[in-house]
């Protein structure tokens, strides 16, 4: 897709579309991220069946998960899905999370951005958000985004573990 090479980094990070033999990686990535801020509990994305085949869960119209890689090596990951009970033209921001080494070095902004492309591309006019403030730094580059704040969640995404909930105009 795209490759950017971020000011504060010697080398580029890329950003693609993920494929099947990314699976484990990411898997080990968001689980590990969920353990590291104590949120490896029901609830939360950390059970989700999906987990374990991203490449597959992704295959849904409207959906894409991207990763990015630095040095050749998977860094983090995030998509955007067509959740369960969401209003027409609505999207959800999911599965954003980084390998601890990556953060600080712009692939979270370069994934958001990756996000937020393809929505549009796709049509649709909102893209929405379920987090935690454990993942307070997240929740900042959300506000920079333009995400607002929601006073409850939409649709039906069985993360109930989650807290904050954001919006996003397209």
């Amino acid at each position: 897709m795209d490759n950017i090479v971020d000011p504060g980094c010697i080398s580029p990070i890329s950003i693609r579309a993920i494929l099947p033999a990314d699976n484990p990686v990411i898997a080990a990535i968001i689980r590990g991220t969920l353990t590291e801020f104590g949120q490896n509990r029901p609830g939360t994305a950390y059970y989700d069946a999906a987990i374990d085949d991203m490449y597959s869960s992704f295959q849904t119209p409207g959906s894409r998960y991207h990763v990015s890689l630095f040095n050749g090596q998977i860094i983090g990951g995030g998509g955007v899905y067509p959740s369960n009970g969401l209003p027409t033209g609505i999207a959800e921001l999911v599965k954003m999370y980084l390998h601890p080494s990556a953060r600080g070095m712009g692939a979270g902004k370069r994934l958001i951005e990756a996000c937020v492309e393809f929505a549009r591309q796709y049509g649709y006019k909102q893209l929405y958000l379920e987090t935690m403030p454990e993942f307070g730094t997240a929740v900042a580059i959300y506000e920079k985004f333009g995400f607002r704040y929601l006073s409850g969640p939409l649709g039906n995404t069985g993360h109930y573990g989650c807290t904050v909930w954001m919006l996003k105009d397209l």
